[in-house]
């Protein structure tokens, strides 16, 4: 099967690769194309923007969290009536996880996927050095096809051109456009990464305005080119993770959804939607009340301590989450839904806002990042999701610290190293129907984890 796809790789973090993959897909939407985009690894910000400038949903494509086929599953699944395929890596180009199973790297998926790379490099601080850059990176792996260079942060036109002669002279590689220096092209940041599309603002006009500047750049032209070029896709895989036909709905599942709360893998949901749940979602920060006739809530990551004034004061939103609990009705939240339902919330600085209350402690705020990386976890007690002794792969990323679960744990923690042997997670409920987490659990690690999530919802509610 032929199909134009290309991937987008950077030569380390903060190399400009969202700047540039958001503007590219959204000139490409602009011209009319049906841009299927994809994000390297287990970020949840990155994708927003990939979806606001294809005006589709972007897929997470992670080799270490998902087996291979698995992971190309999610690539099919996400070409559905799409033209070219864009795919934002993560990192450095060859930069993965180096533990027990090693991989995630930009570069695996590109190989996996027989997809050509454009390489993005900052050249801020250099001039000819940035040829030999490119050369260590082609030669690196062979069986990485380094079809192209764009040049960020270029300080003029004169530093631009003087960099793309050396690249082309000793690399035999065409450069395919640049960004000059412009503060006005930079997204904002915060404590997490980038600020959430989820947050507003003026983002769309954004998207757009990084649209126009790439456009008289970048050559698009020459990166459809690339694209087109593509060797023919490897086989589709066997369906795994989703039905060849999308079940009957038999229950409905409320997702939180909102400023607060926008972490999701879009192939966690669509996931549920495939084999059976009626999605419907509401908004913690807004709402009074959940949506009605639903058989299970989830509740995502996010940022729950920048909106954790309107959300304790929401006391209608929270009286109906908590006789939801009460009521037997499978809960499962994660990092900042686990956040929701702890006692409270205590922010960066030290103000404390009252939440749930389902989970014992506070959840406080640190000074730095508390724990972050790839994690292998071992199911230490039966919960919604999964049954004892499943092992399941996810990613972990807080600022926050709440007192471990001293009784009914859900997981036991076996890497990384640091972290073996900790239990995470509590399973609570009269009827052991609520899980919270900060594991972030991509469903396509296990296809029993949706399922299950439907079976138990749909003991409580079906349609």
């Amino acid at each position: 099967m032929n199909f134009p796809r290309i991937v987008i790789a950077g030569i380390s973090s903060s190399s400009g690769k969202t700047t540039i993959s958001s503007g590219i897909t959204a000139a490409l939407t602009k011209r009319g194309h049906k841009v299927a985009a994809y994000k390297c690894g287990p970020d949840y910000i990155d994708p927003g923007y990939l979806t606001l400038a294809a005006n589709n949903p972007c897929h997470n494509l992670d080799s270490w969290m998902l087996g291979k086929d698995a992971m190309t599953e999610v690539f099919f699944h996400g070409l559905k009536d799409r033209e070219i395929a864009l795919v934002e890596g993560v990192m450095g180009l060859y930069d993965g996880y180096s533990g027990e199973r090693p991989g995630g790297s930009t570069a695996e998926i590109a190989r996996l996927l027989s997809a050509p790379v454009i390489l993005l490099l900052n050249i801020s601080h250099m001039a000819e050095s940035a040829a030999a850059i490119v050369l260590g990176y082609k030669n690196l792996d062979p069986r990485i096809n380094i079809a192209g260079v764009i040049l960020n942060q270029a300080g003029s036109l004169r530093h631009y051109e003087i960099c793309r002669k050396a690249i082309e002279k000793y690399t035999s590689t065409p450069v395919v456009g640049y960004l000059l220096r412009n503060k006005e092209l930079a997204i904002p940041e915060r404590h997490l990464g980038l600020k959430t599309t989820s947050e507003g603002g003026e983002l769309a006009s954004f998207i757009q305005n990084l649209a126009a500047h790439i456009e008289s750049t970048i050559d698009i032209d020459r990166i459809l080119e690339i694209a087109r070029n593509a060797p023919p896709l490897p086989e589709k895989p066997c369906p795994y993770l989703f039905p060849e036909t999308p079940a009957r709905p038999v229950t409905r599942i409320a997702v939180a959804r909102d400023e607060a709360f926008s972490f999701y893998y879009q192939a966690n949901l669509d996931m549920l939607s495939d084999w059976g749940a009626e999605l419907c979602y509401f908004s913690p920060v807004h709402d009074t009340c959940l949506p009605e006739n639903i058989g299970g809530i989830y509740i995502g990551g996010g940022f729950p301590e920048i909106m954790a004034a309107e959300l304790s004061a929401n006391q209608a939103m929270k009286t109906a989450l908590t006789k939801a609990a009460e009521d037997g009705m499978p809960i499962y939240a994660e990092c900042g839904g686990l956040m929701y339902l702890s006692e409270a919330i205590e922010d960066f600085d030290n103000n404390k806002y009252l939440m749930l209350g389902l989970l014992p402690g506070v959840s406080v705020m640190q000074k730095k990042l508390h724990r972050l990386g790839y994690t292998r976890a071992a199911v230490q007690n039966d919960n919604i999701l999964s049954g004892k002794g499943t092992e399941l792969r996810g990613h972990i990323f807080h600022w926050s610290k709440l007192p471990s679960p001293q009784t009914k744990p859900a997981y036991t923690l076996l890497e990384p190293a640091e972290y073996a042997g900790q239990n995470e997670g509590f399973i609570i409920g009269n009827s052991t129907n609520v899980l919270a987490s900060y594991l972030h659990l991509h469903f396509g690690t296990n296809p029993n984890l949706a399922r299950n999530f439907i079976r138990v919802s749909k003991g409580f509610y079906a349609i």
